[in-house]
């Protein structure tokens, strides 16, 4: 599929929402909460090494704050729910961390550390935020103060990797949304501006499905996806040219799944067209990211 489509990348993950890691790793706080039981790859460093034969670049994709494994072997470091006390589940069942913690903070880095000296070309940070779904409201954090700007501890956070991870590319999935929020943290703590300045590349998710009715002047805007992408790279590019001289790269996340609309190649093409249009002749263009939930990536 990879040559077929004239691709170069492929991102695996290490650690999904369900905060199992994929291959085995001796990491002591992993094998205690039992987060090496569901091992997927059984040869990671043979893998890594098939698809560098092939000139295939190999990210690794870090899911973060979303980790129930973590928060149910280290409740101490979990959000809870204020009326029972118990471990807070958001809207599909699954558990978080407070992104105030500086234990968890150490335990993402080390298998940060571990797929780096694998030889995966680049870590992929995901789910790098507070919460957005479910009982919001009932939720008390065991770190955070909730006086301090959601956004203040995310950004320290994004800091805290760039320190420790200095001489690793990193990059940072972030809400599609950031791209045109004027001033808001959309509630979990994310700036684009902020990912900017930490990581190699910011991987803004600009799927047209998740953009509301009326989003420039559309009813439904998952049925136009380069106008969607067009105008969220452009106000992506002011954000960051306006805000610092980084030499960080912006790479799209585009949508390859039905949702709101069917997505056949056209609308595939349409959204790799107007991210090229908008990032390929300036110093920030980082290539672009595929992504279907059901990982069928033939109709390209």
């Amino acid at each position: 599929i990879i040559k077929k489509n004239n691709l170069n990348s492929i991102v695996i993950d290490i650690k999904d929402y369900s905060g199992y890691l994929a291959y085995d790793i001796p990491i002591e706080e992993a094998k205690i909460a039992g987060a090496l039981s569901q091992i997927k790859i059984k040869s990671i460093n043979e893998l890594i090494q098939k698809l560098h034969n092939e000139n295939i670049y190999v990210i690794g994709r870090v899911t973060v704050f979303q980790d129930p494994v973590f928060a149910k072997a280290y409740p101490e470091n979990a959000i809870k729910n204020k009326l029972t006390g118990q471990i807070w589940k958001d809207n599909k069942g699954l558990s978080w961390i407070d992104p105030k913690s500086k234990d968890y903070w150490d335990y993402i880095i080390k298998i940060s550390r571990d797929a780096s000296n694998r030889g995966f070309d680049e870590i992929n940070f995901d789910y790098i935020r507070f919460p957005s779904d479910g009982d919001l409201k009932n939720i008390s954090y065991p770190f955070w103060d909730e006086k301090i700007p959601q956004r203040e501890i995310i950004k320290e956070f994004f800091s805290y990797l760039r320190k420790e991870l200095s001489d690793i590319k990193i990059s940072a999935d972030v809400f599609g949304l950031t791209t045109i929020a004027s001033g808001s943290d959309l509630g979990i703590g994310q700036i684009i501006e902020d990912a900017y300045l930490n990581f190699d590349v910011v991987c803004p998710m600009i799927y047209p499905s998740h953009f509301a009715s009326g989003f420039l002047g559309y009813k439904n805007p998952a049925d136009y996806p380069y106008e969607v992408i067009r105008s969220s790279l452009e106000e992506a590019l002011k954000k960051i040219q306006n805000t610092t001289s980084s030499k960080s790269l912006i790479r799209p996340w585009l949508q390859v799944f039905d949702l709101g609309s069917r997505y056949d190649n056209k609308k595939i093409q349409d959204q790799i067209k107007a991210t090229e249009e908008v990032l390929a002749n300036t110093n920030y263009y980082g290539g672009y990211l595929l992504w279907d939930p059901k990982n069928i990536y033939l109709d390209l």
